[in-house]
């Protein structure tokens, strides 16, 4: 889906972004739900600052309360691991906004990746809570000459109909994309999706993969066949 938005984008260029997890929905410039097969369902979120994703199982509710966010280095705990980064910030994961086992104890997700206010910019290039079955991982594209613009207008044409992404055009640029995109084709009891973050005023294109391994009782029944002999 392609939508054309009205409102300018906060964040101006990656070293805006910050990742955090948990934490309350942000107001939304557009919305798109989609429910998976086992009915796992997500919100696709376009902000001013950037994107929302928020994954919901059958038998939970979403934790947009969030307790505790962290700030903590690698290890800080539940076996979260942020690695290296691509925000201002930089240095291995030290000011990366880090809820840990948010995708552990009722198998929902709220992540943020967005100009958060009040909180240092840092996009962790790559963070593995083993605990809790999330992976995030994100990288920084200068592209040379036109790239950029060429690169945008093939994700545009890709994802305009497809009934799993949501594609936001803000004012002033064609080239001005936020985007996001659910797999659908994900392995059995695994979510994933991808974004894309265009800023064509400082040439940079940021990309982020995300892949949530859901608690075994809340993946998709399996079908089975039985053999009569």
């Amino acid at each position: 889906m392609l939508v054309s938005l009205d409102t300018p984008y906060v964040d101006t260029c990656a070293a805006d972004l910050s990742l955090a997890l948990g934490g309350p929905e942000r107001p939304a410039l557009h919305v798109r739900e989609l429910t998976l097969p086992g009915g796992v369902r997500l919100r696709l979120r376009l902000l001013g600052a950037s994107h929302q994703v928020v994954l919901t199982t059958p038998t939970g509710d979403v934790d947009a309360a969030g307790g505790a966010v962290l700030t903590g280095g690698a290890g800080a705990a539940g076996g979260v691991t942020p690695t290296g980064g691509v925000g201002a910030a930089g240095g291995a994961g030290a000011n990366a906004p880090i809820r840990p086992g948010a995708a552990t104890t009722a198998g929902d997700l709220v992540e943020t990746v967005a100009c958060l206010p009040g909180r240092p910019p840092h996009l962790p290039g790559t963070l593995h809570d083993e605990a809790g079955g999330y992976r995030f991982t994100a990288s920084v594209l200068r592209p040379a000459g036109g790239e950029l613009h060429t690169r945008i207008a093939a994700l545009r044409a890709e994802l305009a109909d497809d009934p799993y992404a949501l594609v936001g055009v803000f004012p002033g640029d064609e080239d001005a994309v936020t985007a996001l995109a659910v797999s659908p084709d994900s392995p059995d009891g695994t979510v994933a999706w991808r974004t894309w973050h265009a800023y064509p005023q400082t040439n940079e294109l940021v990309l982020t993969e995300t892949a949530v391994t859901l608690p075994h009782d809340r993946r998709a029944p399996q079908s089975r066949t039985e053999v009569t002999p």
